[in-house]
């Protein structure tokens, strides 16, 4: 059964924190073709317009959801992209020299990055499509190349922003971390860089505590001490940057973190070269941690559970939580 015909499953909650239909959006890097070859082909796919924002990005406009961005991963080269190139001088003609000499080793190493527009949750269907069509016209993921240290990324909108909901969610996350983790089945490559990080155990240990209730402020300050940084499987930094931007700024300057009301799932490798393979395997991974969220007795006791299995050297030992996690605290019901 190819990719697109693979069942997504329903998130628990339908509603953002405004009372509007939640969104997600959706990040892939690939390779396989040059940009303009990757952006003509999204652009037909989508009935969409092409604009040039620089020389190393392109923006897809007309969707009604937004803008899409195709862009060459390389932040130094988009800067240098949006300015104007000069023949003049010599001196220039050298900068431009430097320029093409960048370009052309980014474009070996570095991936093209799809940025999808906050899409509603039924519209990720049709990005199962796009990565099905992509494949077929040759795009290239993770586990194709050993220096490929590709992901797919998710920024799920939250659907309430108070401390107790969020350190709900992030309970759900640590309990089922492991399980996640061994289901992704993350490259090495990927797994010898620090960008999808786990939270430290003394962090793990702190929020699954029976008695852990911070309110927003200790929310966000016991993350910043242990994650002062967006190398984390879930970077919750856009979101509490979102909802305290001075308290993040004390800690980390990164001009990478984009405030907004949203998780940060960065965990998925993105295999898009794969028959098999689609957004319906993080995906549906991913909504059995807010499932878990959303019901406060089985968070509960699972968080119990979680303690036992840190605490105690003899478990650690004879047993494996994502094996536990399997057959005692996923719901049998969502399966």
């Amino acid at each position: 059964m190819s990719a697109s015909k693979q069942s997504l499953k329903t998130a628990p909650w339908s509603k953002n924190a405004e009372n509007q239909p939640r969104r997600v959006g959706v990040e892939l890097e690939i390779a396989g073709f040059d940009l303009d070859h990757l952006t003509q082909i999204l652009a037909q796919f989508f009935d969409l317009r092409v604009e040039h924002p620089g020389r190393y990005e392109r923006k897809l406009i007309g969707d009604p959801a937004g803008g899409w961005v195709i862009e060459l991963d390389f932040d130094l080269l988009k800067k240098i992209g949006r300015e104007p190139r000069a023949l003049e001088f010599t001196g220039q003609q050298l900068e431009q020299s430097a320029e093409d000499l960048l370009a052309w080793a980014a474009e070996m190493l570095v991936p093209l990055e799809i940025v999808s527009p906050p899409l509603a949750l039924t519209r990720l269907g049709q990005v199962e499509d796009m990565i099905s069509h992509l494949r077929d016209a040759g795009a290239k993921g993770t586990s194709d190349s050993l220096i490929n240290a590709f992901g797919m990324q998710f920024n799920p909108e939250l659907p309430r922003l108070d401390a107790a909901f969020i350190t709900r969610c992030l309970q759900a996350f640590v309990c089922l971390y492991d399980w996640l983790f061994k289901r992704a089945n993350i490259d090495m490559t990927r797994r010898i860089t620090n960008y999808v990080n786990p939270y430290p155990k003394r962090y793990a240990q702190k929020i699954t505590q029976a008695d852990y209730q911070p309110d927003l402020v200790q929310l966000i300050d016991d993350y910043l001490m242990d994650n002062p940084t967006r190398n984390r499987a879930l970077d919750m930094l856009p979101l509490f940057a979102h909802l305290d931007s001075e308290r993040v700024a004390k800690v980390t300057q990164d001009a990478l973190i984009k405030p907004r009301p949203t998780f940060h799932y960065r965990l998925p490798d993105c295999n898009i070269h794969e028959v098999n393979w689609g957004l319906y395997l993080a995906w549906n991974d991913w909504v059995e941690v807010e499932r878990l969220a959303e019901d406060a007795e089985r968070l509960q006791a699972c968080c119990e559970a979680y303690q036992d299995y840190l605490n105690s050297p003899f478990k650690n030992m004879l047993n494996n939580w994502a094996d536990i996690t399997e057959t005692e605290w996923l719901n049998p019901l969502s399966r």
